[in-house]
């Protein structure tokens, strides 16, 4: 970026760190709990781990290849929640979607990691959100690990209170 704002290395890191993330925050659970979408929450915990695979095959890497690649070249659409509908039958286990996420970020962190002088100022005119930057690509996909990552807090937050549903958990403060 012209004001050398963008840290790669950090960035790429904290991509590649996501994939333990994501292990840890889906470990131990049963597949019951992992397909429940609990009632105003939206999405199960394998909706939401079937959603980052997709959007590491679908969305980000390929966009951004293709954006530092031709930044006129125009994006096929995706539509995540229709996929998530779509894809649900047929995601395996948990445990399955998570490693082939691994899978698929240990692929785009390579990636990353072998680019020679990006042009993080590359631009690709978004229909919906206007100019968007190579950067602005690359942020926004560690920051869709982080919401995703709060999603699931809360997911197993929901699922840890109906395991216990006789019992009251105010003493550890407000609910998330």
């Amino acid at each position: 970026m012209t004001d050398g704002a963008l840290d790669l290395d950090r960035i790429t890191d904290d991509l590649e760190r996501f994939s333990d993330a994501l292990r840890a925050l889906t470990a131990g659970l049963d597949e019951r709990t992992a397909r429940a979408a609990p009632p105003g929450v939206g999405w199960s915990i394998l909706d939401v781990a079937g959603h980052l695979l997709d959007e590491e095959v679908l969305d980000f890497r390929p966009r951004l290849q293709s954006l530092l690649r031709d930044a006129s070249a125009t994006w096929p659409p995706i539509d995540p929640e229709g996929r998530a509908e779509e894809v649900r039958p047929s995601l395996g286990t948990l445990d399955e979607t998570v490693e082939r996420f691994a899978e698929e970020r240990r692929a785009s962190v390579a990636w990353l990691r072998a680019l020679e002088e990006p042009d993080w100022d590359a631009t690709y005119e978004h229909p919906e959100l206007g100019p968007l930057r190579a950067g602005d690509l690359l942020l926004s996909w560690a920051s869709h690990d982080l919401l995703h990552a709060r999603q699931l807090v809360r997911l197993r937050h929901v699922a840890l209170l109906a395991d216990a549903a006789a019992f009251d958990s105010r003493y550890a403060g407000p609910p998330l």
